[in-house]
Formats: structure tokens, sequence, C-alpha cells
């Protein structure tokens, strides 16, 4: 059979449903593979667009989410997408196209080192030079993409191997099982939260995998510990139970910053170093301690450091802790439930609000009231990521996606259309910012093309409104970061979508409704009012008091 036959059989056997992409003259042969397959393939406007697809596929299944790219510019377009699945934990496959190997046809044009270029972004990156390698190359790649920490992985298929006779060999698809902690290392875990007066509960991204929220849940509710999650761990436990005590959107001087700064010891779940700090550990004697629980060791860094690593699969170690553990008289949790309820005042003192243009925090009360538990929001990268990470409370693992990890604009849209594509029976609103819905605005042809039931959001202050608070915190005048707008109720109708305006903050209300609840693409140009930001993020958090 042909090699980029066998390439398409072998990434049946692995169970993928959609290839996103752009194909080129060098993907022809694969092309014509992936024609008679029951895989999907989803055209795309631009290969970053599909590698952010691929990548929220991956993030919401576990399974690898494919892409594919010719040669070339269509394969370094790739390369953000890369990092964010890299950085973010998402599975993800590349397949992109090259030249002939063999023998050259057109000298060293569009030629690039991909292969290369790929490797500091990725887990694995190979060309196949040889045809019969494919079904090895697949297996190993898919393995690698998926176990922990999951990550990208790229395949370069050349245009003369692609066409090569070669022979049929599948290799059949093993799940990998993690090993637990060993007692010892659990005992000294349970010595170090029980003889602490006051433990408290991280959750991080890493903990956003099947079975740990159940296990977390329990161990909460059978510990009486509170907690508290990074931006990619909300909503793995419920935030609506009263030990939460909100998520950490800043890395200090939040209200969340009272309770750590009197935690003596930080149980960590599944967080890492790659997402931005939720807090900075301190090297003194008396600094809060912290035991770090995920699938790997955790790595040395200025703000982290812990004294404790529970290695192994994160679940059955949380389990193992909630068997072994006893609630502690000593144990003081007065401050923390008294924070709690006094965080939840705070964050909501803008929900009634009714000025327009809207501030963000009563957009994201809109949304928030708007959207059911299961309902799914995707936000592109801007200020007010600060802004649904704080108060937008997630009842669901996987129902606010966000970027905490690369942090890249752009992924807004791209990863909504994903989230309506895996959970066709879940509302999904994509918030962008007015400068990030514009680097992937094409996609909205794809959405449309799609069928897709989706509404996006944009929060429209014309500017780049995250660099302009920080430039506003740093005391620089304002400078270099205004721009215009096409007028995207009108863009929006050019791609066959329906565009909306609001005019005040109940027509937001009512008009978001009607779009959830509607059928096609809806986009709503929401105009947004920054100008507290300055003033509660930097100036009131900064000069907080916190409660005794």
């Amino acid at each position: 059979m042909k090699a980029s036959d066998l390439f398409v059989k072998a990434l049946e056997n692995e169970g993928v449903e959609y290839i996103f992409g752009i194909p080129g003259e060098e993907n022809l042969d694969f092309l014509e593979s992936l024609r008679e397959s029951k895989i999907k393939l989803i055209l795309t406007r631009h290969e970053q667009g599909a590698g952010f697809m691929a990548a929220t596929y991956g993030r919401l299944t576990g399974k690898v989410g494919v892409c594919l790219a010719t040669l070339g510019p269509g394969a370094t377009n790739f390369v953000t997408a890369a990092a964010y699945a890299q950085l973010g934990g998402m599975p993800m496959m590349m397949i992109t196209g090259q030249k002939p190997i063999k023998k050259s046809k057109q000298g060293r044009f569009q030629i690039v080192d991909i292969v290369n270029m790929m490797k500091p972004v990725t887990k694995y990156a190979k060309t196949v030079v040889n045809g019969n390698n494919i079904p090895s190359m697949v297996r190993e790649a898919f393995k690698l993409a998926t176990t922990e920490r999951p990550g990208a992985v790229h395949i370069e298929l050349p245009e003369d191997i692609a066409d090569e006779e070669v022979d049929f060999n599948i290799y059949p698809v093993q799940n990998v099982r993690y090993p637990k902690a060993d007692n010892h290392t659990i005992s000294d875990a349970v010595k170090m939260i029980e003889k602490a007066k006051r433990p408290l509960l991280l959750i991080g991204a890493g903990a956003n995998r099947n079975r740990i929220g159940d296990a977390l849940t329990n161990f909460v509710n059978e510990t009486g510990i509170p907690f508290f999650s990074t931006q990619m761990g909300k909503g793995v436990v419920d935030e609506n139970h009263k030990l939460c005590l909100s998520t950490a959107a800043l890395s200090k001087d939040d209200f969340i910053h009272c309770a750590i700064e009197r935690a003596d010891l930080i149980i960590n779940v599944g967080h890492d170093v790659i997402e931005k700090p939720p807090f900075f550990m301190e090297n003194t004697p008396d600094a809060t301690k912290v035991i770090h629980m995920n699938f790997f060791p955790s790595e040395v860094d200025d703000t982290y450091f812990p004294q404790l690593d529970v290695i192994g699969d994160i679940a059955s170690n949380v389990n193992s802790l909630s068997n072994a553990l006893s609630r502690q008289e000593h144990w003081d949790f007065d401050y923390y439930i008294r924070l709690a309820e006094e965080i939840r005042t705070r964050l909501s003192k803008y929900f009634g609000d009714t000025r327009f243009p809207i501030l963000p925090q009563k957009a994201v009360r809109t949304i928030r009231q708007t959207l059911a538990a299961e309902d799914i929001v995707t936000l592109d990268n801007g200020v007010y990521k600060i802004w649904f990470a704080r108060n937008y409370r997630c009842a669901q693992p996987n129902t606010l996606l966000l970027d905490n990890a690369l942090a890249t604009m752009g992924a807004g849209l791209p990863s909504g259309m994903a989230a309506k594509m895996v959970n066709p029976n879940s509302k999904v609103v994509a918030v962008c910012g007015d400068g990030g819905f514009m680097m992937n605005s094409q996609e909205m042809e794809t959405a449309v093309r799609l069928n897709l039931d989706l509404t996006v959001v944009i929060l429209n202050d014309n500017s780049y409104g995250m660099i302009k608070w920080k430039q506003a915190g740093m005391g620089f005048e304002n400078f270099g970061l205004d721009l215009g707008n096409p007028d995207f109720v009108k863009y929006a109708e050019a791609y066959g979508a329906t565009g909306h305006r609001p005019t005040s903050c109940e027509d937001f209300a009512q008009t978001l409704e009607k779009c959830v609840n509607g059928k096609g693409v809806h986009l709503i140009d929401l105009a947004v009012d920054y100008s507290l930001n300055h003033s509660i993020l930097n100036d009131l958090l900064a000069n907080k008091q916190c409660m005794l």
C-alpha cells in the first residue's frame, strides 16, 4: 500500500476523529488517502487557527488533536500553536509536508528546517525517511503526546516518501498506567499535613484530568481543608463549594493572598512552574512549606522549591491521603472561612453596576448568569482574563478555557469552535478582546461553514488593554497601544454570521440570552470600560488590609 495510506490507517488506529488544517501541494498524496478515510478534514483559514483547534480538542478530550500544514510558511505558522499546546499540557500532533528528500526538484525553494525548529516547542519532532517506519513513529508520537506532561509532537512527511509502496503494519494502542507513591512518601505527607496548623489546598492545571476532580472533592469534604486554584485549575472542584477561597488570578497582592500568607503548609496538586505562579515561595526557615503532588517531580525554581514531592497517579495519591488523614483538633480554618465570604463580597462589588460601556466585572457576571454549569467559555488573552479568573466561578472542569501558560492572543475563537465540536450539546461563548479577535478573525468563515452554534463576544476598547494596564502600573504615559477597528457587526455579516451591538448592560444581557439560545454564529460587539483596572488591580489590591 502507499505510505500516505498507511499514515492515515495509523491515525485511524489511534482513534483520530478530525484533522484541522490547510493542505498544500506536498500533502496531496496524504489528502487523497484522507479522502477515503472516516477521519474528517476541517479546513481552516490559517494554520494557527487549525493548531489552536487541535490543541483545544486535546485539552477537552485527553486524546491527541491532529493538525495538517504544508512545508515552509504553512509549517512555520504552526509554531505558536505548538508552544500553546506544549506549555498548556495539551496533546496535539502536527503533520507537515516537505519537498522530496531523495531528489531535489526546486532547489531550496520554501525549504526550512522545520524539524529542528519544532524541537524546542515539542516533545517529539522527526522526519519520515522510510515509509515503513510510519506506524511506529505515529504510535511513539501519540504515546508521548498523551503521557504526562501532555504536549505537542510533530511528524514531517516528505512528498516522495508519501508516495512510496510500503507494507501494512499497525501497532496496537497501549494505555499508560501511572504508579502510586510509596507508603513512606504518603506517610511523610500525612505527617506534614497533620502537623500543620493552617494547611491549604491548591489545585493546578495538572489536576484537570479524569478521576482527579472526584478524588479532590472527596479530600476537601473528608478533611475540611479549604482550597483555591490556579487559573487553569478552575472547576476541578466546584468553586461554589463553601470551602473555596477563589482563584489566584494574580501572583501576589490579591485577596486570596491574605490566606496564602497565613498558611503554614500548601498542598499543591497539579501545579508546576510553567503556569504563571499563584504565589511565591520564600527560602527562610519559618516560610510556608509546600507539598508537590503531581505526575512528575518538581523543578527547583526561585519561586518554587517544595519540601516534599509526592509523585505518581494524582487521583490514587489523593485518595491515599484522604484514607490516611484524620482531622486534627489544632487545625484552625476560621480565618479561611471568614475570608472566603469576604472575598465573595469584595468580588461582587460591581456586579450590579449598570454604567455603559460595561465594566468587565459586570460582563463576567452577565455571562455567568446566562450560562449553565456545563456550558463553556473560551478566552483569548487580555486583561479581561484576570476578571474572569477572579469572578467567573466554575462548577465543572474545562468550562472556562483560558491560557495561563503561553498566554497567547488569537486562540479564543478557534478554541471556542473546537469546544463546540467536542461538546455539541453545551452552549459555547468565545470571549475575545478586539486585538486578539483580529489575529484569527478569519476563522469566522470556518465557524459559519461548519454550521456551528457559537457566540463570540468582543470586549472592545480600541486598544491593547492588557499592556495599557501594565503601562499605567509602571507609571508610564499612555503611548503606542491605541488602535482602530472595523465595524464588527458588518464584519460578522460579511462572513454570514449575525452581528449585534448592545447599547446598555440590560441590552447586552438580553442579546446574549438570545444568541446562546439561537442557531448559527453570533458576534456581539461589546464596548468595555477598563478605567478601573489600574485603581483596583494596581492600587487597591497592593494597599489592601487583610481582615484579622
